[in-house]
């Protein structure tokens, strides 16, 4: 039966790909828009390190990187500034992993690390480690320890014959407040040295991150992308129920004890690098989402738009209101905040 003249033909389907036992059909605009993303976190990093005090000419931005440039540029590009950019990607990846992770399971944009406690327990560690006086390694490793000690209990009290969306982001919320009750008693007991020193940790800042900062969050972001991107299929058929996920023949609780560890492993060792830097959870898995049209987030998409979002604020935080300096959590906060609104404002039509 022929269609009229003014009636639209029938959208082709996609063609599925086969991945070992799974069959994937791939979003026309997916692609393009990881592309998109990879090019400019590309131009970002390269602007971030090229300007500054003493600005250093692309091309031979270009040169340092590849170990070519004149000593003076190599100093620049190589201790000062390349570390800071490269933690500044990682650490924007690990986040818009974990929150595109976390999100999905719990089948809420709300659900990110800022809003379930484990951002607010990973900032525990790092007081505590701090108030103590402990060093930078300490602090990372407390940050850590606090994510991954609060993420246990979360679940733990979550666990009911399994653990559903609704009660994971509940009892997180629960967490959260009293985390944050307790690191604001923490604060207000320490002398005003270590008060002043972890207030600014809190705020989350690239500041002096060097190649030490850098490498862990490398290391753990290329041995968890993996498992996350394993686990992205099985997780896209959990959200349409457990039972029919089961149905399929998945294995619903461990895919989501797997999703777990290496969303609440990616957030600790972010935490960990840059202190908790709030709102690139959130915002980077719904931005990816939005970028590519497509009903679930994809874990490579979120990685690249966490990665942009971080370091463009950071760039924009160092540029954009010089001499003065904001720390790239003050940046990413008042962008989520916005992002809150909006999407607060969108549910209300």
């Amino acid at each position: 039966m022929s269609s009229s003249p003014g009636s639209s033909s029938p959208a082709r389907p996609r063609r599925a790909v086969r991945l070992g036992s799974w069959s994937v059909r791939p979003a026309p605009r997916a692609p393009a828009v990881c592309l998109g993303l990879a090019v400019t976190g590309f131009v970002v990093a390269v602007l971030a390190i090229s300007t500054g005090e003493f600005t250093v000419p692309v091309p031979d931005v270009l040169h340092a990187l590849f170990g070519q440039g004149t000593p003076v540029a190599e100093l620049i590009v190589g201790k000062l500034r390349a570390p800071r950019v490269v933690t500044g990607l990682l650490v924007g990846a690990a986040f818009g992993v974990s929150g595109a992770i976390f999100q999905s399971l719990t089948r809420n944009p709300l659900g990110s690390p800022d809003f379930i406690g484990f951002t607010a327990g990973a900032s525990t560690g790092g007081i505590l480690a701090v108030v103590s006086g402990g060093t930078a390694v300490h602090v990372a490793g407390g940050a850590l320890a606090g994510c991954v000690a609060t993420a246990l209990l979360v679940y733990g009290l979550a666990f009911r014959r399994g653990v559903r969306g609704y009660r994971l982001v509940l009892v997180g919320i629960g967490a959260n407040a009293l985390l944050v009750a307790v690191n604001s008693y923490l604060l207000t007991r320490a002398n005003i040295n270590d008060a002043a020193t972890a207030g600014a940790w809190l705020t989350g800042s690239l500041s002096g991150r060097g190649w030490d900062h850098a490498i862990p969050v490398g290391v753990a972001v290329a041995v968890l992308l993996p498992v996350c991107a394993y686990v992205s299929r099985p997780m896209r058929m959990i959200e349409m129920g457990d039972d029919a996920a089961r149905a399929m023949g998945i294995n619903v609780e461990g895919v989501r004890a797997a999703a777990v560890v290496a969303g609440v492993l990616l957030c600790g060792v972010a935490t960990a690098a840059a202190g908790p830097v709030v709102f690139v959870a959130l915002a980077a898995p719904q931005l990816a989402r939005r970028l590519a049209r497509s009903p679930g987030v994809s874990m490579t998409t979120a990685a690249l738009t966490g990665a942009v979002l971080l370091t463009a604020a950071d760039l924009a935080g160092q540029r954009v209101f010089a001499p003065v300096q904001l720390p790239v959590g003050v940046l990413t906060a008042a962008i989520g905040g916005v992002y809150l609104a909006l999407l607060l404002r969108k549910d209300r039509h």
